[in-house]
């Protein structure tokens, strides 16, 4: 199951401790304490895979390396090794203490979470012309200690969106070399797949029912997720007793969501129209029509019919880019 929300306790390294010792060498008496190793960072880095977060749902808290203690002969600790936690690009990371926020866009991307503690100083940065032989030292500074709640919105350039069992997983799969799982009952996919259409992302976004803005069905989870899409592929089916209803109920939840989905680009397409008569389909065509919305009857069996999906999608990709 895709982990897209969860909270992590971060305690970066602290430092070692500074050392007490001293030259045993008779004409070069002297301290010789080294100083401690700085504690290890954390730091969150981003990645492509979605399910990125779910490694951290049971790890609590996440710990970096302790820098370590100084030596003699002016030996400093070695650093704590530093702590890079991947999350997918499109996370939101608030820090829960301060709230402060920030999203991490770009693949390789990096946001310094929680800095290593300084090391404390050994008993040779002590001496003096009053005090040839210090014996003081200084205990590490403990690292920081940050919460953070990590929340994962999708990018994708297109999503796919409609009721439950109207074809998303098996068009995705069509289209991309996604493998999303397919059957001929309702809520198959219980959590987003993305599949990649040349340069384009496209998101399969788990079937919405009427009252998913509300919290029904899979609720309200997945339709954050389509906030980020640039497009959508609103897909119903030709099977259904009522075409048009069925669309309403999704554009009905898209706007109680968020009013801002209802002026995305749309492609509204008609799906396993090799399932119905050509008269069902013309007479939902028409339906449509009246609606002054354009269907396009499309099926995965029909290699002709998903030319017109692929052409819009290539209008898309090659407006990457531009202003």
């Amino acid at each position: 199951m895709l982990v897209d929300d969860v909270t992590v306790r971060l305690e970066a390294g602290a430092g070692g401790r500074g050392s007490v010792a001293f030259n045993k060498v008779r004409l070069a008496l002297g301290p010789t304490g080294g100083d401690g190793g700085q504690g290890g960072s954390i730091y969150f880095e981003g990645v492509t895979d979605i399910n990125a977060l779910s490694r951290y749902a049971h790890r609590q808290p996440i710990l970096a390396e302790k820098g370590k203690d100084g030596r003699g002969q002016f030996l400093d600790g070695r650093g704590g090794e530093d702590l890079l936690l991947q999350v997918p690009t499109g996370t939101m990371i608030i820090n829960t203490q301060t709230g402060f926020a920030r999203e991490i866009v770009k693949v390789g991307e990096r946001m310094l979470a929680a800095g290593g503690g300084e090391g404390g100083r050994g008993n040779f940065k002590f001496r003096s012309s009053t005090n040839t032989s210090p014996k003081e030292y200084e205990d590490g500074k403990v690292g920081d200690r940050a919460t953070y709640r990590l929340e994962l919105r999708l990018i994708a350039h297109v999503g796919l969106v409609g009721l439950p069992n109207a074809g998303k997983s098996s068009l995705l799969n069509e289209l991309t070399a996604a493998k999303s799982r397919v059957a001929n009952y309702a809520f198959t996919t219980l959590e987003p797949h993305l599949g990649a259409y040349y340069e384009l992302i496209l998101a399969d976004i788990p079937g919405l029912i009427e009252g998913a803005s509300g919290g029904k069905g899979l609720g309200f989870k997945f339709l954050k997720h389509i906030e980020r899409t640039k497009t959508i592929f609103h897909l119903v089916t030709s099977e259904s007793d009522d075409p048009v209803r069925d669309y309403g109920v999704v554009r009905s939840e898209l706007t109680s969501y968020s009013p801002a989905l209802a002026d995305k680009e749309e492609h509204i397409f008609l799906t396993k129209s090799d399932m119905v008569t050509p008269e069902r389909i013309r007479e939902i065509v028409a339906s449509f029509a009246k609606l002054d919305k354009k269907v396009t009857p499309i099926s995965v069996l029909d290699a002709e019919s998903l030319k017109v999906v692929k052409a819009i999608l290539n209008t898309i990709k090659d407006g990457l880019g531009k202003v």
